[in-house]
């Protein structure tokens, strides 16, 4: 595989701004489209336990029509090299007044820098690990601002590496706790199981962001403590800090 240059990450960024600023033309076609930039100086996996242990460029988008949604998220290493590539979609079974239940499915390509020998040189190249992956997330409105959920993911490998995953999460969240009149924060404190073939762990996550009202910046941090695993190698604690640009929705803009 060829590396991946700059220009690539450049291509990605025009990309983005070209969509934000196509809305008012795909209106007609989408109910909703948004997405959200963000750095942070340690990308953390979809799965928390794992970290990419340096900068990180992540983009997360969201066309959605009907119940049906497209996420594509693609998270890069700030050295211009991708990281991981994931393409969502995703289905609202059920959207009652307090409970839900979304279903999806994702191919992804995970990326990594590996060392071979060509005509006696040691050379590095970037290699691409193709999975694909099944969701399932009930989750239940206790209040306005508060609920609880379960979270189950299964994944399979194709190539090199991990041949099967299941993540399971318990989670919770407590969104709008006021600070001061325009400043807001959401807090989401999770526990989960991961078993990856047959390595198995158990974990507590907190996901807190930080928002000003009607202002597009935010301002985020995980906290991933592991309590019980035997998956290696693995950091007993991983965290992160982001600077985080929401852009787009129609229906916030429209209304």
């Amino acid at each position: 595989m060829k590396p991946f240059h700059f220009k690539q990450l450049i291509a990605v960024l025009i990309f983005v701004a070209i969509a934000a600023n196509a809305q008012e033309e795909e209106q007609k076609f989408l109910d909703d489209f948004r997405g959200t930039a963000s750095v942070t100086h340690n990308g953390i996996s979809l799965v928390p336990s794992f970290s990419l242990g340096d900068p990180a460029l992540l983009f997360d988008l969201k066309f959605t029509k009907n119940r049906l949604s497209f996420e594509p998220d693609m998270r890069f290493a700030l050295e211009s090299k991708p990281w991981s590539f994931l393409f969502w979609f995703r289905y609202k079974a059920v959207e009652k007044e307090r409970f839900s239940l979304r279903i999806g499915a994702h191919p992804a390509l995970n990326f990594r820098t590996v060392t071979v020998i060509r005509d006696g040189q040691q050379e590095e190249i970037l290699e691409s690990r193709r999975y694909l992956a099944a969701e399932i997330a009930p989750n239940y409105k206790l209040g306005k601002n508060t609920g609880i959920g379960i979270y189950y993911l299964h994944g399979r490998g194709f190539d090199d590496g991990v041949k099967q995953t299941n993540f399971v999460v318990l989670n919770s969240y407590f969104n709008n706790l006021n600070i001061t009149k325009n400043l807001y924060f959401n807090i989401s404190p999770q526990t989960y199981y991961l078993r990856m073939d047959d390595k198995e762990g158990f974990y507590a996550v907190a996901f807190v962001t930080l928002f000003k009202r009607d202002f597009p910046v935010s301002i985020s941090a995980i906290l991933n403590k592991a309590i019980d695993t035997e998956i290696v190698p693995e950091d007993d604690f991983i965290w992160n800090v982001s600077l985080n640009y929401s852009f787009g929705s129609y229906n916030t803009k429209n209304k």
